[in-house]
C-alpha cells in the first residue's frame, strides 16, 4: 500500500470501487467469502490478536475467540442477503428497489478491538461494494495495518482489485481528518467525543456512543451461581474492553447477600468505603479523565497501581453505587473490569434510577436484565432510551452479536439519536447501501372519505 498519501489512497480506492460498483451478486459473495475465509482461519486470529495485546489491551485468547466469531457471525448475517440490482420488487404497487453502493468510506478504528472492528466492517463493505480506507489508533496501528494486509491477500487470491480495502500506516489526527473530509462517508467506532469529531469533517456518517451497560438483576433469577458466572465471564471479557461490557449491576435487596457472595465466589473482591476512594483517584487522578493504563487491564494488575491488596485470582473489583454523575464518576462507563454495585427494592424506582445513569453515561447503548417476568423485560424496553435489551445472558455474548442472540454481529453499535448518531442498529451492510425505486404506473388508489377517515367520522361525525 502506499506510504499514507491520503488523497493517493482515496483516488486507488476510487478506481477499485468503479471495478467492482457493477458486479453481480455471486461475483461479489465470491469476493466476501475469500475475505472471510482468511481471516477467520486459526493462524490469522492468533496474528492479530497477538499484535492487538502487545498494545497493552485486552486478552489475547479472548481476541483469537472474538476475530473467529465475529467474522463467522458477520457472514452468518449475509446469507442469502441481495446486495446487487434488483434486491426487492413489488409487483403489485408498481415499485422495483435497486441497490446502489455509496462508494469510499473511512474507517475510523478504535485501539480496544484493532482488528476484529476492521473484519466486521471490511465483510460489509464488501458485500455492499464500497471500499474502505482504514484510519488505526495510534496505540495499535500495526494490529490494524496486518489485518487489512490479510484481507488484500485475499482480494488478491480470487482477483478482486485490493485497493478495494486500504489502511493508513502511520496514523495522525491530521491524517484523520483529512480521510474524513476526502471521502464519501465515514463510519466511526469510538466514544463520545469522536462523534463530533466526525461530523466535523462534513460527510455523512455513521458513529457510535459510549457504552455503560447496567444489569439489573431481580429476585426471579433461578440459579444465581449460574446467573453470576454468567455476568462475570461476561465482565472479564477481553478485561472489558467492550462498550458492551457490564458496568454496573443493579441487584434486588431480596437476593442481595446471595447474588454479591456469589460474584465473590467467581472472583469479585467488594472494595470498602476507603479502598473505593484509594482505587477512584487512579482510575480517574484529575478527577474526570480515565486513566489509560488502566483501560483494558486485569483486576490484579489495576489493584496493585492502586496499591490495594486483593486475593490472588481477583477478576473483578466492585464498589458499592454512591451518587450518579460527575461527582462519582464509578456510575459511568470504566472501560475496566470494574463493577459498580448497586441495591434497589422497588423496580419502578430502580428504572428512575437507570434513567439518570444512562443520561450521565451511555444513552442510546444498551442494558441488561436477568429475569423471570417478561412484564419487567418489556417494561424495561420501553422505559429505557437505549438501542438493545438482553435479557438473561452475558451482555458481551450476545449484544453485538452471538451464536444465542439475533441481534446481529459488529463491533459497530449505533447508539442513535440519544448519542448523537444516526442509526441505533448494529452496524452491518445494511448501513452502507444506497437505493433507486423506480415505479410503473398502477391503477388509481385514491382514498375516499370513508377509508381515511371512517373510525373519526364515525365517532365525531362531519361537523
Amino acid at each position: 500500500m502506499a506510504e499514507d498519501n491520503v488523497k493517493g489512497m482515496y483516488d486507488k480506492a476510487r478506481a477499485a470501487f468503479k471495478i467492482v460498483e457493477f458486479w453481480p451478486q455471486d461475483k461479489v459473495d465470491d469476493m466476501v467469502l475469500a475475505v472471510g475465509w482468511e481471516l477467520q482461519k486459526k493462524e490469522t486470529a492468533e496474528e492479530l490478536a497477538r499484535l492487538a495485546v502487545e498494545s497493552g489491551l485486552g486478552v489475547y485468547e479472548d481476541k483469537v475467540h472474538k476475530i473467529g466469531t465475529k467474522v463467522r457471525g458477520t457472514l452468518y448475517d449475509q446469507i442469502g442477503v441481495k446486495t446487487c440490482g434488483l434486491v426487492e420488487e413489488d409487483k403489485a404497487k408498481g415499485i422495483r428497489r435497486y441497490a446502489k453502493p455509496i462508494g469510499v468510506i473511512a474507517n475510523v478504528v478504535p485501539c480496544t478491538n484493532p482488528e476484529s472492528t476492521v473484519c466486521c466492517i471490511a465483510l460489509s463493505t464488501l458485500k455492499t461494494r464500497n471500499a474502505i480506507i482504514c484510519s488505526p489508533h495510534p496505540r495499535t496501528e500495526l494490529a490494524t495495518y496486518t489485518t487489512v494486509e490479510h484481507i488484500r491477500k485475499a482480494l488478491a487470491k480470487v482477483g478482486a482489485p485490493v485497493d478495494l480495502v486500504q489502511c493508513i500506516r502511520h496514523t495522525s489526527n491530521e491524517k484523520t481528518q483529512e480521510l474524513m473530509a476526502n471521502c464519501d462517508y465515514a463510519v466511526a467506532t469510538g466514544g463520545a467525543a469522536l462523534v463530533k469529531v466526525v461530523y466535523a469533517a462534513g460527510v455523512p456518517a455513521q458513529t457510535v456512543g459510549a457504552g455503560n451497560v447496567v444489569s439489573i438483576v431481580d429476585a426471579t433469577v433461578k440459579d444465581i451461581p449460574t446467573m453470576a458466572a454468567r455476568l462475570v465471564k461476561s465482565k472479564t471479557a477481553n478485561n472489558a474492553a467492550s462498550c458492551s461490557s457490564e458496568n454496573a449491576v443493579a441487584i434486588e435487596e431480596k437476593v442481595f447477600d446471595k447474588v454479591v457472595a456469589q460474584l465473590k465466589a467467581e472472583g469479585g473482591y467488594l472494595c470498602s468505603t476507603e479502598e473505593r476512594e484509594i482505587l477512584r483517584k487512579t482510575m480517574w487522578p484529575d478527577g474526570h479523565t480515565l486513566n489509560r493504563e488502566i483501560v483494558a487491564k486485569n483486576a490484579v494488575f489495576i489493584a496493585q497501581l492502586a496499591g490495594l491488596k486483593v486475593p490472588a485470582g481477583t477478576r473483578v473489583l466492585m464498589v458499592m453505587g454512591e451518587k450518579i454523575g460527575r461527582e462519582d464518576r464509578f456510575s459511568g462507563e470504566k472501560l475496566s473490569p470494574v463493577l459498580t454495585v448497586w441495591k434497589w427494592t422497588d423496580f419502578d424506582e430502580m428504572l428512575d434510577r437507570l434513567e439518570k445513569i444512562l443520561r450521565f453515561s451511555g444513552e442510546g447503548h444498551s442494558v441488561n436484565i436477568q429475569t423471570e417476568i417478561d412484564e419487567r423485560r418489556v417494561k424495561l424496553a420501553l422505559r429505557a432510551n437505549v438501542g438493545r435489551v438482553v435479557s438473561n445472558m452475558g451482555h458481551t455474548e450476545a449484544n453485538s452479536g452471538g451464536w444465542t442472540s439475533h441481534l446481529g454481529f459488529t463491533d459497530t453499535l449505533g447508539c442513535g439519536t440519544w448519542a448523537g448518531n444516526i442509526s441505533c442498529e448494529n452496524i452491518n451492510w445494511k448501513q452502507f447501501l444506497m437505493y433507486t425505486r423506480l415505479a410503473v404506473p398502477v391503477e388509481n388508489y385514491q382514498p375516499s372519505d370513508d377509508v381515511l377517515f371512517g373510525p373519526y367520522l364515525k365517532k365525531y361525525g362531519r361537523d
